[in-house]
């Protein structure tokens, strides 16, 4: 059994009801991008280059070419590669593709590895998943389920065909699948008032009014998104399994998370090996729908930008005992703000009881406790409030080394690197503008 952090895929054998997760950790220091022409053997070739210098690839896909569509395919390989490997390999590709580009995942003192920039920019790496999506390992519920099998491969289809831009496609879903989800409703919702805390409580309501939440009836991706955006900035994105830990935690730092819209097998309702569309709606997204605890998940991913692996291994352990398994204190008593609690009726209870340990939360304790993956956990820990957890946050984020600093700008979407004069003057004047709209704020009041 692997206990070492983040190994995100929790147990397909004992959890009742268990779809938390966050992404493995694992996965390719560098991606390279090329095109080619619609020829006969001309992938093969570009590919001969990789064997020469003994370079694994991780992860291969096409794509029609946006410039030239019908005539030319784009590229996509992930690797790990050192530096003289880099300059060989792009040597060699030119000569047989064209745009290549190479981008570096793995952080070097005073480099900028590559990292997503703009919201779009989550469309390199979106599809990289690590497991499931329309594949299912042996010992699924739904593996020697045919129709299911090809249930899921609709819904990955979905996801593997998504960009940035678009609306997310509507799904019609059937009546074993509502059944599903209308047994686990039904259940978590009789905990909820006794075991959520209030901001789950608060918006749960506002979920049931204005985007379909009923025991009959799985809402879709798009109206919920739809609502997100216009209380926190928050959207969704379907995904077809678990990505690594950097991108999925790069995703929000945009304010992007990224969804499963498929459901567990009807089987076993209150069992998932993987996350599913319950655990997303029910788990996640109502605590998106809160300023602070928005603000507090933003900041787990840009503080993952550029991180060196190991930072992002610990942020992912920060991740999954907050995110996924926090605990809150309000008036005096604990609630459950994670949302493999939230989605979970068996460790919506446990984690409520006297039997696991509560620690408070501290970011340099826990992000590198050490926590089981095929149990409930023994250990949970406890933040006093969002907005303390998101300062605990920043201050320790200060100690992970990098020769540079990010703010996200919330009218491009995009990530900008403060590493010039301009970039720390133009950030002055907006921080003046910012004071100046405070301080006519305050003399009015």
């Amino acid at each position: 059994m692997d206990t070492d952090p983040p190994s995100l895929k929790r147990s397909r054998e004992t959890i009742e009801n268990d779809g938390a997760y966050i992404p493995d950790n694992g996965g390719p220091h560098t991606s390279i991008i090329f095109s080619l022409n619609d020829e006969k053997g001309a992938l093969v070739n570009a590919l001969k280059p990789f064997e020469d210098l003994g370079i694994n690839m991780t992860h291969i896909e096409s794509r029609p070419s946006k410039s030239k569509p019908g005539l030319s395919y784009d590229f996509y390989v992930d690797c790990s590669l050192t530096k003289e490997q880099s300059v060989k390999i792009i040597e060699r590709l030119k000569a047989t593709a064209t745009n290549v580009s190479i981008f570096s995942r793995s952080p070097e003192k005073d480099e900028i590895p590559w990292f997503p920039k703009h919201i779009s920019d989550l469309d390199r790496f979106a599809n990289q998943i690590l497991s499931y999506g329309s594949e299912l390992d042996s010992d699924h519920p739904g593996f020697t389920d045919k129709v299911y099998r090809e249930r899921r491969k609709f819904f990955a289809d979905i996801a593997f065909n998504y960009k940035y831009g678009q609306p997310i496609p509507r799904v019609e879903y059937t009546e074993d699948e509502i059944k599903t989800w209308g047994t686990i409703f039904r259940e978590l919702t009789k905990l909820y008032p006794t075991h959520a805390c209030k901001e789950h409580n608060h918006v749960f309501p506002l979920l049931i009014e204005n985007c379909g939440y009923r025991e009959d009836n799985i809402p879709q991706l798009q109206d919920i998104s739809d609502y997100l955006k216009k209380c926190t900035g928050f959207s969704l994105r379907p995904v077809a399994g678990l990505l690594s830990s950097r991108d999925f935690l790069a995703g929000l730092a945009f304010r992007v998370f990224h969804s499963t819209q498929y459901i567990r097998h009807g089987s076993r309702p209150m069992y998932t090996p993987e996350p599913d569309v319950c655990h997303e709606l029910l788990g996640h997204v109502p605590l998106f729908c809160d300023p602070e605890f928005a603000q507090f998940s933003q900041e787990i991913g840009l503080i993952s930008l550029g991180a060196p692996d190991e930072f992002v291994e610990k942020l992912a352990t920060c991740y999954w005992f907050t995110i996924e398994f926090g605990l809150c204190r309000q008036n005096g008593e604990i609630k459950a703000y994670g949302a493999g609690l939230l989605s979970s009726f068996g460790e919506l209870k446990y984690c409520l009881s006297d039997v696991p340990k509560v620690l408070p939360f501290d970011p340099a304790n826990t992000s590198i406790q050490k926590y089981p993956i095929t149990e409930m956990q023994p250990v949970y820990f406890l933040a006093e409030t969002f907005q303390n957890a998101k300062e605990k946050l920043i201050e320790w984020g200060k100690t992970i080394p990098k020769s540079f600093t990010l703010r996200y700008n919330a009218y491009t979407q995009r990530v900008e690197v403060l590493n010039s004069k301009d970039s720390i003057k133009k950030l002055a004047s907006d921080i003046k503008y910012q004071v100046s709209i405070l301080d006519e704020a305050v003399r009015k009041f």
